[in-house]
């Protein structure tokens, strides 16, 4: 069916799916990064939906938006390379449907709470009954094993029924790797990206896995998953909760509340040019929406730092020195008579014996302090990098996953949260602040001591949510 009606050649681990799916009940795919798993759950979809009559089709993902943009862009690509298909069943941002039955022939998009809540969880796939049904699960490494319960129920009614799963090994628990421990009830297919396997994924590319190995080696957790498409000695983790994440941003303290916490200034300077620069304020408690560049150079950047230190009475400026590449800004602010402090991510943290590096350990001061009653401000980017970051343990230190792969993940750079935990780099003493009694009664305005050309910059150089 996919050479006749895609036009396309299956890879060899594609073909053994598609071969082993009429027979099978259970598949579970362990895959490495950008093997193509995506597209075989469309093609298996589009073969139900097609061969089978009545069926009902349940999928779902990590996330909302993670199964639109993935599982389900997938499934109007390919129904756009088949006129068949755009001539029996109309793709709607929810629902695919077949014209004659719209009502008992479709596929339906579900999305499961995170909330931690296990039996509403267990009721993402509930409800399905018909003689042929599918359910296919996208990203299922950071799924719950409580989520496909209903599914597994469902196999044992009507004529045919099936679960496939696919998702990197990431986490030691879960629905996929539930499957791995189950395998003689589940049938698994490792798919691998690994330069020196002559069974590897012809879709990964050798040069980037051969990059990946060589810059973290191939004991890395990363690398492990990602490259090797197998599970890491042990899990990785989200940094924080969307919902923490949420609640911070949600926030907002007076003058009085943040007292005479210092004011501090992180500074996340581009290393390339679809990256930006990034100046993140936080005093105390509270953190105030941040100003972002595109190519500027060292000179201008420094001006920009200069102007917000003077009229946000810095106490402190942190700039991201990593490689060196933040050294003229550092060294144009010099000139002007500051005092700025570099910081590179990969060296020593206060605490070794914790965390691999000081990036690490920045994450993870960031991450208490949201925790602990701390102030964002609203960015969906921010929301974005923080909270499909994740880590490990590591020699018994916390290591972040390497920034090239959260880029990679996220599709930008984390230039919002790289500048944001900048400010927590070193302890700063604040300057003689004045009394917080006599601003108590009034609302505070953490703009009211900008001047006017900074001030327009900075509310309305970046809007998250209405672009740049």
């Amino acid at each position: 069916m996919v050479r006749e009606l895609f036009g396309v050649e299956p890879d060899p681990w594609q073909a053994e799916v598609l071969d082993a799916f009429p027979h099978k009940q259970r598949i579970a795919l362990l895959a490495s990064k950008g093997p193509g798993k995506s597209a075989l759950l469309a093609w298996l979809g589009w073969n139900f939906l097609l061969t089978r009559p009545h069926p009902k089709v349940a999928a779902t993902s990590v996330t909302g938006d993670n199964l639109s943009d993935g599982l389900w862009t997938e499934m109007a690509k390919w129904q756009n390379k088949s006129a068949l298909l755009q001539a029996t069943f109309t793709w709607t941002k929810t629902r695919i449907f077949a014209n004659d039955h719209p009502e008992t022939w479709w596929m339906s998009a579900r999305t499961w709470p995170q909330s931690g809540d296990k039996d509403k969880q267990a009721e993402t796939l509930a409800g399905l009954h018909a003689d042929y049904i599918l359910f296919l699960v996208d990203e299922s490494g950071s799924i719950p094993e409580v989520v496909l319960v209903a599914a597994e129920a469902a196999l044992a009614t009507g004529i045919e029924a099936h679960i496939v799963q696919a998702g990197n090994p990431n986490a030691l628990e879960g629905a996929l790797y539930n499957a791995h421990r189950h395998r003689d009830l589940w049938h698994v297919v490792e798919i691998n990206g690994d330069p020196d396997d002559p069974k590897r994924s012809p879709r990964v590319s050798i040069d980037w896995a051969r990059e990946q190995i060589k810059q973290y080696g191939r004991d890395s957790p990363w690398v492990i998953v990602n490259v090797l498409g197998r599970f890491p000695p042990s899990s990785l983790n989200a940094l924080i909760g969307l919902d923490e994440v949420e609640a911070s941003m949600a926030r907002v303290y007076t003058e009085y509340d943040i007292g005479v916490a210092a004011m501090v200034l992180g500074v996340d300077v581009a290393l390339y040019g679809d990256d930006s620069s990034v100046i993140f304020p936080r005093r105390g408690i509270q953190a105030f929406q941040y100003v972002k560049h595109r190519n500027i150079n060292s000179t201008q950047g420094a001006g920009v730092v200069a102007r917000l230190w003077d009229s946000m009475n810095a106490d402190g400026v942190f700039i991201d020195n990593t490689g060196g590449f933040g050294a003229g800004w550092i060294d144009q602010l010099r000139l002007l008579g500051k005092t700025p402090v570099g910081i590179g991510f990969a060296q020593r943290a206060h605490e070794p014996s914790r965390y691999a590096n000081k990036r690490a350990e920045m994450y993870f001061d960031a991450v208490n302090w949201i925790k602990q009653g701390g102030a964002l401000p609203k960015s969906r980017e921010l929301t974005e990098a923080l909270t499909r970051t994740t880590y490990t343990f590591a020699k018994g230190q916390l290591l972040l996953e390497p920034k090239s792969d959260v880029k990679l993940k996220l599709g930008y750079s984390p230039d919002e949260a790289d500048a944001f935990v900048l400010t927590f780099s070193e302890p700063v003493s604040p300057a003689s602040r004045r009394s917080t009694q006599r601003v108590a009664e009034a609302e505070y305005d953490p703009f009211r001591s900008l001047d006017r050309a900074v001030r327009d910059s900075y509310k309305h150089e970046y809007d998250p949510f209405g672009g740049r």
